[in-house]
């Protein structure tokens, strides 16, 4: 997804805006390696936070006033949620450093997974309430999510689509850590209850959402939050099949909603409108970028052959099978209402006259490969899972799943 958005900047750095840019674009996407490759929850906390520090200033990048107003918002809602992911974390180490007594490796995830099923389940369930709560502010579930359409809807697309591709799963890898020192400590349920609210309440404010939008940037935003709520769907009912649908899932997402974003900034700069009611006729009057726009949305949408089919069958099994199969049917009810505005807002950007004649957008055929790259890899994960794929998915679920 970095080299997706990468491929894509020149389109909106000047020679002039060059500096200020790419430093802030390379320390957004190490924070974000550094957040996931780290063995340390201190040291991953600290990564979350650059995340933040970073991308506020490429949030206003074109230093407009609604530019201006969504960073300070992304700015003091994602501190106030860091702020409690670090009490989380706090109390973590609280929990540890009692039992284990070696202040070094206190907070390496690795020996909190040894020591797990000593630790005082009392604090590790109030540790994990904030925990969600300040890494779900980071990856925008609800009713912690309110700076995310804002944030989206006005940052640069190259921007948008690491923020919703890429960031948001970081909140949620944040968590998912967590979760199988939370199971070993308290049993198996209070983390799946936690993790299955908060996922069905994103998913149904972000249905909600998706059928009100008139701007198909903040449409977009809002799809994340409810592909953030599947996915808690998944990691909360449990089982090698929601485990592993969920990890599937977050790269489909990332794949497709950094298309749709970075299509989507495209469509924005040949209408000079983010809003859907100025977009009209875009398949006839831009074939390329349209055609782009319809299979990524379809692949969205979880249709096959795409790969986010493939992981919502595994997630919703995962809910029929392992339970509670009420979830799972709310989940599906859900799915499909959010599924029907999207795919309104789509027909109505699609179709019709054009309302204006549209802009020219940049005619290279390079242009085309990266999109085209990123949806050959969404349907390869629907058709055939690449090699060492299968493996990987089956570790991670051996370790979250027990």
């Amino acid at each position: 997804v970095g080299a997706l958005a990468a491929a894509e900047a020149p389109r909106y750095v000047t020679d002039a805006t060059a500096r200020r840019f790419y430093p802030l674009f390379h320390l957004f996407v190490f924070t974000m390696l550094l957040a996931v490759t780290t063995d340390d929850v201190g040291l991953m906390w600290v990564a979350v936070e650059g995340t933040t520090l970073a991308s506020v200033f490429l949030v206003n990048f074109e230093r407009t006033r609604a530019s201006l107003e969504a960073s300070y918002k992304y700015l003091l809602i994602c501190s106030v949620g860091i702020a409690l992911a670090f009490l989380g974390t706090v109390l973590v180490y609280f929990a540890d450093i009692q039992l284990f007594g070696d202040e070094a490796h206190a907070l390496r995830w690795t020996t909190l997974l040894r020591l797990a099923p000593g630790l005082p389940p009392r604090v590790i369930e109030l540790a994990f309430v904030f925990l969600v709560v300040g890494y779900g502010t980071k990856a925008g579930l609800v009713p912690m999510h309110t700076w995310l359409p804002d944030a989206h809807s006005e940052a640069p697309a190259p921007v948008s689509a690491l923020m919703s591709g890429v960031l948001l799963s970081v909140g949620i890898y944040a968590i998912l850590r967590f979760k199988p020192v939370v199971d070993l400590a308290t049993g198996p349920h209070f983390a799946g209850r936690i993790l299955l609210a908060f996922g069905l309440l994103s998913m149904a404010v972000a249905a909600l959402f998706l059928w009100r939008s008139l701007n198909f940037k903040r449409m977009l935003a809002y799809s994340s939050v409810e592909h953030i709520g599947i996915v808690c769907l998944g990691l909360g009912f449990g089982g090698a099949w929601g485990v592993t649908g969920a990890i599937l899932h977050i790269a489909n997402h990332a794949l497709a909603k950094s298309v749709l974003f970075l299509l989507a900034g495209r469509i924005r700069a040949a209408y000079d409108s983010a809003e859907i009611a100025s977009v009209r006729g875009l398949l006839g009057a831009l074939p390329r970028t349209g055609g782009g726009f319809l299979t990524a949305m379809l692949a969205l949408l979880g249709l096959p052959p795409f790969g986010l089919f493939t992981s919502e069958v595994l997630i919703f099994g995962a809910g029929f099978r392992e339970g509670p199969a009420w979830a799972a049917a709310l989940g599906l009810a859900l799915l499909v209402l959010a599924f029907a505005g999207l795919l309104r807002a789509t027909h109505t950007m699609l179709y019709g006259a054009p309302a204006a004649a549209p802009g020219s957008v940049a005619g290279d055929p390079g242009a085309v490969a990266p999109v085209a790259l990123a949806l050959a890899l969404l349907v390869l994960t629907g058709l055939a899972w690449p090699p060492g794929l299968a493996a990987a998915l089956e570790r991670i679920a051996a370790i979250v799943a027990h």
